[in-house]
C-alpha cells in the first residue's frame, strides 16, 4: 500500500466529482434526444421479442441461457428489460441509461486513482479523459453498446472494491470482489483480463510486491478464482464465436492488423478524427506501415521497461493498455471489421495513466508544473469533450451517422449497404437504391446488398426487379435465409403460391425458428384451399411466436371456414387481446362467437 496520504480538502474533491458529472452531461446529454440505429439496435431491442415482452420467467431463462448476437451477456439483456418496462420503445430512455453508466464508471474511476495514489488532480485527469475522449462516443451513444458501458461499471466497481479489500484483506470484503467481477463478466467477456490488471495495480500503485519473485505466485493464488473465471468465459466465448458465421482472414493478416491496429488505437487516442462505426479489415497491410508500426511499439515496450524501477507507472499503464486491448485486437476474430473505437473504451485508461503521471517528468520546476502543465491540461479535456459532443451530434439517426461514415470512410460497400437500408425506412426510396447500387458495384459479391435492394424494389412494387436481386442473392449465398424468405414473399404477392411455398419451405430449412415463414406458407397454402396444411404452420408460427397475432387470426380464420368455431373462437379472442379485434367483431355479429 501507499503511504499514508494527504487528503485534500472535501470540498475540493467535491468539486472534481460535480464537474465530471457536469461535463459528462454537457457532451453527451444530447443523445436522449436522438433515436435507435438499424446497426443492431433492432436485433437487441426493437424487434426482441424476449425484450419487449419484459421481466418475465420466459424472459429471464432466455437471458441466462441464450447466446443471441454470439456473445452470452445476460445482465445487458436484463438492463434492456428493466429499460422496456421503463421507457418501452422511447429510444432516449436507453440512451439516458448508458449516459448514466457511464457518468457513474467515470466517478468510480477517479475515486479509484485517488484512493490508491492521493494525487487528487493526476486522479480527476485521468477520469475526464476516461469520460471525455471522442473514441468514447460509439459506446455510450450506440444502444445496443450498453454491453461496453454496463461491464465498465461493473470493472470500476469491482476495482474499487478490490482496493478496499487490499487496505484491509478480510474474506469478507474480498467475496464481494469476486461477486463484481462476476457481473462484469456477464455483461461483456471483454473483461476477463481484469484479473491482470488487478496485478498490475498491485505492482503499481498499490505496491503489494514486497519483491516480485518472492510474492508474484501468492498474489496469483489470492487471484485465482478471477483467473478461473475468465478460463470459463473465455471457453464459452471461444465456443460461440466458433459456431457464428463470422468471415475468417488467414492468421498472417490477423497477426499484421492486430500489430498495425495496437498502433492505431494510441495515433487516434491523440488524434481522434476521421471516426466511423465501421472500419473495413483490409485485403493486405502495407509492409512499410505494418513495419513503422513494430518499431513504434517496440520502441515504447523498451522504454518503459527500462523505466520501470523509477517511474512505474509507465509500465503499469502501457500494460494495462496491451493486456485490456489484446481480447480485441482481432488475432481471434470476433467481428469482420479491422477495430473499433468502443475497444478503446477501457484499454484508454493505461494511456491516461502514462500521460497524468509521465508528462511531469519533462516539467522539474514546481513553478513550469503550475504555469504550463494545468492551462495545457485543461486545454486538451476541452478539445476532447469538443470532439465528443460533435461526434454525439452524427449519432441523431441512422441516417446522420451512416452518411457521415461513408464520407470519413470511402468506397466502403458495407456503409452504403447500411445507409441504404437507413434511407429505406425513412421512405427515401430512390435514394437507397442509389446507395445499394454503390454497394454492388463495390462488391458485386456481397449477397446482402442485392436482398436489400430486392427489399426496395418490392415496396415500390416493382416485382421483376426485386425477384431479379433475390435470385442474385441465392445464386451468391445459397444460405442467405431472407433472400428465400423474400422470394417467397415476391411470388406470394404476385400470385405464385406453390412457388412461395417452395421458397418458405426452404427458408424453414435453413432456420427452423423463423416465425414468419411458417405462417406466410400457411397463408400460400390457404389461397391454394389446402386449409389443414396452413393451420398447420400457423400452429408452427405460433409454437415459435406465442405473440403473433396475425398468425392467431388467419388460424381463427381458417378453423372458421371449416366451420370449427370451438378452436376458432379462442384464437379470435388471442387475436383481439393482443390487438387485432376485426375478426372477433365480425363473427360475433354472426352470433358465432361470446
Amino acid at each position: 500500500m501507499p503511504n499514508k496520504i494527504n487528503i485534500p480538502p472535501d470540498k475540493q474533491t467535491g468539486m472534481i466529482y460535480a464537474l465530471l458529472a457536469i461535463a459528462v452531461l454537457a457532451v453527451f446529454s444530447q443523445l436522449i434526444r436522438y433515436e435507435f440505429v438499424i446497426i443492431d439496435d433492432p436485433v437487441y431491442v426493437i424487434f426482441n421479442r424476449h425484450i419487449t415482452s419484459g421481466m418475465t420467467a420466459d424472459s429471464f431463462i432466455w437471458a441466462v441461457s441464450t447466446k443471441y448476437a454470439d456473445l452470452w451477456h445476460p445482465l445487458v439483456w436484463f438492463s434492456f428489460m428493466l429499460d422496456y418496462r421503463v421507457f418501452g420503445l422511447n429510444a432516449g430512455g436507453y440512451h439516458l441509461t448508458n449516459l448514466l453508466l457511464h457518468m457513474m464508471s467515470s466517478l468510480m474511476l477517479f475515486w479509484l486513482f485517488h484512493r490508491m495514489t492521493g494525487a487528487l488532480w493526476k486522479s480527476a485527469f485521468i477520469a475526464a479523459f476516461f469520460a471525455l475522449h471522442p473514441l468514447h462516443v460509439e459506446s455510450v451513444a450506440w444502444i445496443s453498446e450498453r454491453k461496453d458501458v454496463l461491464s465498465a461499471f461493473f470493472w470500476m466497481l469491482t476495482l474499487c472494491l478490490y482496493v478496499v479489500y487490499t487496505e484491509k484483506p478480510v474474506i469478507q470484503r474480498y467475496w464481494p470482489v469476486v461477486l463484481g467481477f462476476v457481473c462484469a463478466l456477464m455483461s461483456k467477456p471483454m473483461v476477463v483480463t481484469l484479473p491482470v490488471v488487478l496485478l498490475l495495480l498491485d505492482y503499481w500503485p498499490l505496491r503489494r510486491f514486497v519483491s516480485v519473485q518472492k510474492n508474484l505466485l501468492w498474489q496469483i493464488k489470492e487471484k485465482s478464482p478471477f483467473f478461473l473465471l475468465s478460463v470459463f468465459v473465455v471457453i464459452i466465448t471461444l465456443y460461440d464465436l466458433k459456431a457464428s458465421d463470422i468471415k475468417q482472414y488467414p492468421l498472417d493478416l490477423r497477426l499484421a492488423n492486430a500489430v498495425v491496429s495496437f498502433a492505431a488505437y494510441l495515433i487516434k487516442t491523440f488524434w481522434p478524427v476521421t471516426l466511423s462505426i465501421f472500419y473495413p479489415f483490409p485485403d493486405s497491410i502495407p509492409g512499410l506501415r505494418l513495419a513503422g508500426s513494430v518499431i513504434f511499439i517496440a520502441v515504447v515496450s523498451v522504454a518503459v521497461v527500462r523505466m520501470r524501477r523509477r517511474h512505474p507507472y509507465l509500465l503499469a499503464g502501457w500494460l494495462w493498455y496491451a493486456v485490456t486491448i489484446f481480447p480485441v485486437i482481432k488475432i481471434v476474430q470476433i467481428s469482420s471489421d479491422a477495430m473499433a473505437d468502443r475497444y478503446h473504451y477501457l484499454p484508454s485508461i493505461g494511456i491516461a495513466l502514462m500521460i497524468a503521471w509521465g508528462i511531469p517528468l519533462f516539467f522539474k520546476e514546481e513553478n513550469y508544473r503550475k504555469k504550463i502543465m494545468f492551462p495545457a491540461a485543461v486545454l486538451f479535456l476541452a478539445m476532447l469533450a469538443f470532439g465528443s459532443w460533435r461526434q454525439c451530434g452524427f449519432w441523431q439517426n441512422s441516417v446522420t451517422l451512416l452518411e457521415h461514415a461513408v464520407k470519413v470512410q470511402k468506397d466502403v460497400y458495407v456503409l452504403h449497404d447500411y445507409l441504404g437500408h437507413a434511407l429505406y425506412f425513412e421512405g427515401k426510396s430512390r435514394a437507397a437504391i442509389v446507395e445499394f447500387n454503390k454497394a454492388v458495384f463495390l462488391n458485386p459479391g456481397y449477397a446482402r446488398a442485392y436482398v436489400n435492394r430486392g427489399n426496395v424494389y418490392a415496396a415500390i412494387r416493382n416485382y421483376d426487379e426485386a425477384l431479379k436481386d433475390y435470385q442474385t442473392a441465392v445464386r451468391l449465398r445459397p444460405d442467405e435465409v431472407d433472400a428465400h424468405y423474400m422470394k417467397g414473399m415476391v411470388h406470394s404477392k404476385t400470385g405464385r403460391y406453390q412457388q412461395a411455398i417452395e421458397d418458405f419451405s426452404q427458408t424453414i430449412a435453413l432456420d427452423q425458428n423463423h416465425a414468419r415463414a411458417f405462417h406466410d406458407r400457411g397463408l400460400a397454402y390457404f389461397h391454394l384451399g389446402r386449409y389443414e396444411q396452413a393451420i398447420s404452420d400457423y400452429d408452427g408460427a405460433i409454437r415459435r411466436n406465442p405473440d403473433f397475432t396475425l398468425a392467431y387470426h388467419n388460424r381463427a380464420y381458417g378453423y372458421f371456414r371449416q366451420r370449427n368455431d370451438v378452436r376458432g373462437c379462442p384464437d379470435a379472442h388471442r387475436a383481439c387481446a393482443l390487438g387485432d379485434c376485426d375478426l372477433l367483431t365480425a363473427v360475433q355479429q354472426e352470433g358465432r362467437c361470446r
